[in-house]
């Protein structure tokens, strides 16, 4: 069953969203006419098992990877239709990403790093003030081996938020890390929604996440089997494991 119709304004609109890859007998459906609205400002979690096609709908929101078939737009923009020259400057502008396995340079500083992203923004925070928004002021001249793991996915949220996205996306942003931890990156991504309006869109398989968030999209085999709207979403440090 359906919630009511979202009445905040729009960060992204689908319809009839579809990807496949390959083809024939072996072609896979990894989307299967996905028609969602996710309001902007929000937590939104995608959950579902592995394969069931929350992923893909992420990369192809932020610009990563184009549908087969539908429409996506992110506010009046039509993504479907943008060249890739386009679509690179929406991720540049818009989007920041995060995702499991960190993705820092090993040769360059937690601050060089964030400076990679900022160099090209065009409205940068500075890397030290990134650095201080997810608490690791104290680390900017540390390299990631030097990192623990929820230090180093703490660095990879400061860079992704140092050019002020208008949406963060993360996926399976806790996979790597202990509870105690990934409570901790949670409660990172929760307060930069509540600081800077960004949309956060998390996709997980971590079911206890879902409490975190204003609206819950469950997935199965390629499409959105139920929404669900939390009206008093759970702190992050009150997530159990």
């Amino acid at each position: 069953m359906l919630p009511p119709q979202p009445q905040h304004p729009m960060a992204f609109a689908t319809k009839q969203l579809t990807k496949v890859y390959g083809a024939g007998d072996t072609a896979v459906h990894a989307l299967r006419g996905v028609t969602i609205d996710i309001p902007a400002g929000e937590i939104v979690v995608l959950l579902g098992p592995s394969g069931s096609g929350k992923s893909t709908l992420l990369n192809i929101l932020g610009g990563l990877d184009r549908a087969s078939s539908g429409s996506v737009f992110f506010q009046q923009q039509n993504l479907s239709e943008l060249s890739d020259a386009e679509l690179t400057r929406y991720r540049r502008d818009q989007v920041g990403f995060v995702f499991q396995f960190y993705n820092l340079m090993p040769s360059l500083t937690a601050r060089e790093n964030i400076e990679l992203v900022t160099e090209i923004a065009g409205n940068p925070m500075a890397a030290d003030a990134a650095l201080t928004l997810v608490g690791l002021q104290h680390r900017g001249d540390h390299f990631p081996s030097q990192l623990s793991g929820g230090e180093q996915q703490r660095v990879a949220i400061a860079r992704a938020i140092a050019k002020r996205p208008t949406v963060l996306f993360c996926d399976e942003p806790t996979g790597a890390l202990d509870s105690n931890t990934g409570r901790a990156v949670l409660k990172v991504l929760q307060d930069i929604n509540k600081e800077f309006g960004a949309t956060v869109i998390i996709v997980t398989h971590a079911a206890n996440t879902a409490k975190m968030a204003d609206r819950v999209i469950y997935f199965a085999d390629g499409d959105i089997r139920n929404i669900s709207v939390n009206t008093q979403p759970l702190s992050a440090g009150a997530i159990e494991w």
